[in-house]
């Protein structure tokens, strides 16, 4: 069996990125079709080493290479909360006796 390494969402944004220009730019005529073909079949093949690498890696290094997907919740201060109460509290008017 082989090792999956965890890759960078990044890496499958420029796959599908790079594979959608060679494709425009070959049937622009920009590039010919062997370049076309060839970047085409190499930002296919950088797609589905991210989409293996998606389904198939260790769950704890992706963790490991965004540690800002973990964070612990943040606790509110006493002030944030007074201010939060207050909010919620409705506005009591006061009805003018009239004699």
């Amino acid at each position: 069996m082989w090792k999956v390494a965890p890759l960078k969402s990044s890496f499958m944004l420029a796959s599908m990125l790079g594979f959608m220009i060679s494709v425009v730019y070959t049937a622009y005529g920009r590039i010919s079709q062997d370049w076309g073909f060839a970047l085409g079949f190499l930002f296919a093949i950088m797609f589905i080493a991210s989409f293996i690498s998606m389904t198939k890696a260790p769950i704890e290094m992706q963790l490991e290479m965004a540690p800002d997907l973990i964070r612990s919740p943040k606790k509110k201060t006493r002030k944030k909360r007074k201010k939060a109460k207050a909010a919620k509290k409705p506005a009591v008017k006061k009805a003018a006796k009239k004699k």
